[in-house]
């Protein structure tokens, strides 16, 4: 390192992803400046964005020259891996790419993303949708001086793009910007600050641009890697409290968190073991069927020792899920015609939460659809189960003041015989059922859990004041977890609300005094 120069280190943090996603704006801060001296001219005076050209996918070749879209770049580069391929013809020479050309993605979701084409490439075409950034007159220009220019539109891009579900901009959209252009000794300068900012060697004894602007950038990066740091790490808690969240429902589970609770009360324990109660709910299900309130099925099998994942309370059983309900079934889907504006609730798997029912979004079906449908009734206390898609395994426990509702095909009623409903509810949450779930799916495209599995799967049953001590255990150490994230989210706002606040300051001029005695650019 030369004497002078410092290098700004932020030891495990991640100064250059800070760096390229502000980047724009502290070449905005620098053009504002330059704008003193400097007159502003539409791009279009210094640049042209060249759009590529619309090549039919019906004459793509196997073999050729590539022709370059927007998913055949990333992270700067060309990528040829999955690239199309076109005849060459004199007539394209004007679509032709070069070492060192700049080019942009002009629609979609990745609108803005640039892309600089590295040497041994040989010969490329530019598809429709991307621009190539085209110096008029390249004698005006330090070569390097376009891509950072082609930053800074790129972090004003996204506000230009039109179009509702893809975005789009257009050419003559990016020409229009005005920008000033300085002259070959100050683009020297800049382009020399940005790349020592992005390698965290700033010359403490050079004047870059000018000492307040370099001063002002030089801050702004720090305090935005500071925040990142701190937004970062607050996530990492945000993690711990899920993690938490999962280590209690799994103490529960394996009857680690009523420990103490069965030694303090051995009376229960021993007058009332799981085995027991499922013996009273198999004759409830006897009575069940006798009154032909519900179905008889088929045995189930017998759990095996390998299916046992670790050991429970001697008081405890394993059963299957199916043994301790009287109901495990999908609802149904009517016809989008027979959707009302009002009537009966209708639910689908976006209103069924880990933390209740929502109500947003919700549809409705008409008396006499609902009365059709009475196998998807929802009942009080009921547990519902999503079981396909990407919502799989959310699951919500219906309140006790539910007056009255359905569920979709993608929706399972789980409903439970003489247990402590929201027991079931909290163990279906667990890492355990959450890993049958994702274990136990069909199908290609959208996942589903076919009945079959979810009846089968195999759970601790512990006896029902046990029950009842868990869920009010649980219950607690839930609300100590919602006041963690709550103070979490909090810091999460301050931090983004203060990295926002420092954004403006900067864009305005008031993070670093102006010094009059500033000198520019010396190289």
């Amino acid at each position: 390192m030369s004497r002078g120069r410092k290098s700004i280190l932020f030891e495990g943090s991640d100064w250059e992803k800070v760096f390229n996603n502000s980047v724009g704006v502290y070449v905005q801060i620098i053009n504002l400046e330059l704008r003193k001296t400097y007159k502003l001219k539409p791009l279009s005076k210094y640049i042209k964005i060249l759009g590529g050209y619309a090549f039919k996918s019906s004459q793509y070749k196997k073999q050729g020259i590539p022709v370059i879209r927007i998913s055949d770049f990333s992270n700067e580069k060309i990528v040829l891996t999955d690239c199309v391929y076109y005849d060459e013809s004199d007539g394209l020479s004007k679509y032709e790419l070069k070492e060192g050309d700049i080019i942009i993605a002009l629609t979609g979701g990745t609108i803005a993303k640039l892309a600089i084409v590295q040497e041994g490439l040989g010969k490329l075409y530019l598809n429709q949708r991307v621009g190539k950034f085209e110096a008029l007159n390249p004698d005006e220009f330090e070569s390097e001086y376009v891509y950072w220019i082609a930053r800074s539109v790129q972090s004003i891009i996204k506000d230009l793009a039109w179009g509702a579900a893809i975005p789009n901009v257009s050419p003559k959209q990016i020409e229009a910007l005005d920008f000033p252009l300085p002259d070959k000794k100050i683009q020297k300068g800049i382009i020399s600050f940005l790349n020592d900012l992005k390698n965290q060697e700033i010359d403490s004894n050079r004047i870059y641009f000018k000492k307040y602007i370099d001063n002002e950038i030089i801050k702004l990066q720090e305090n935005q890697v500071s925040g990142n740091n701190i937004s970062t790490a607050l996530t990492h808690q945000l993690d711990l409290v899920k993690q938490l969240r999962q280590a209690f429902l799994r103490e529960a589970m394996q009857g680690k968190l009523t420990q103490e609770w069965r030694e303090s009360h051995p009376d229960l324990v021993e007058g009332e073991p799981a085995s027991e109660l499922l013996a009273k709910i198999k004759a409830e299900k006897e009575q069940l069927i006798k009154e032909k309130k519900i179905k008889k099925q088929k045995p189930l099998p017998p759990i095996t020792e390998n299916e046992i994942p670790f050991e429970i309370p001697e008081n405890w059983v394993w059963c299957r899920l199916r043994e301790v309900c009287s109901k495990i079934g999908s609802g149904s889907t009517p016809k989008g015609s027979n959707y009302s504006n009002d009537g009966i609730p209708f639910f689908r798997s976006q209103n069924v939460h880990n933390d209740g029912l929502v109500y947003d979004d919700i549809k409705f079906i008409s008396e006499d659809v609902h009365q059709k449908m009475n196998g998807t009734t929802v009942l009080t206390n009921d547990v519902l189960l999503n079981i396909t898609g990407g919502s799989l395994g959310r699951c919500a426990l219906v309140p006790s003041d539910f007056e009255e509702g359905n569920v979709s095909q993608h929706v399972s009623i789980i409903r439970p015989v003489k247990l402590e409903n929201s027991y079931l509810h909290k163990i279906i949450l667990s890492p355990l059922i959450q890993g049958y779930i994702f274990n136990s799916t069909t199908g290609a495209g959208r996942e589903g859990l076919p009945k079959y599995n979810l009846e089968q799967f195999v759970i601790p049953l512990p006896p029902l004041s046990e029950q009842q001590r868990i869920v009010s255990k649980l219950d607690k150490l839930m609300q100590y977890c919602d006041k963690l994230e709550q103070s979490i989210d909090q810091s999460l706002q301050q931090a983004e609300s203060l990295r926002q606040s420092i954004l403006k300051r900067a864009f305005e001029g008031k993070l670093v005094p102006h010094d009059p005695n500033d000198e520019p650019s010396k190289v």
